[in-house]
């Protein structure tokens, strides 16, 4: 059983950054591939970014290339999310999870493990 626990997260003016971190627990985090994906209020539930096991491969959204980049640390049980160039539009609450495939995918489904979320709200 793998639990995650993101923090970060924070009030920031459109155009700032915040650096999203997922600390994971009770497993063996290089097995996992790991993603990330937000819910915006009213909305369901949508992909942002994933990364390998190894962090060779990554995967985003198109809203958020460039703009985005996802990396972990695998020493430290911790994969982040580095956000610049923040919109309004990517308020919404952050969540991270886990998944045993190899390759990193943007299914939600396919992911086994999921932490409690962290909110971002990028005030205009």
């Amino acid at each position: 059983q793998v639990q995650l626990v993101e923090s970060g997260g924070g009030l920031v003016q459109a155009g700032g950054s915040l650096r999203l971190s997922c600390a994971a627990s009770g497993g063996i985090f290089s097995r996992y591939t790991m993603g990330w994906f937000r819910q915006a209020p009213g909305k369901e539930r949508d992909f942002v970014a994933a990364i390998s096991r190894g962090g060779g491969a990554t995967t985003y959204v198109d809203s958020v290339k460039g703009r985005f980049t996802i990396s972990r640390d695998n020493a430290k049980n911790t994969v982040y999310l580095q956000m610049n160039s923040l919109k309004p539009e990517d308020t919404a609450v952050y969540y991270c999870a886990a998944d045993l495939r190899s390759l990193p995918t943007r299914q939600e489904v396919e992911y086994d493990y999921w932490g409690q979320g962290t909110q971002v709200t990028v005030s205009s």
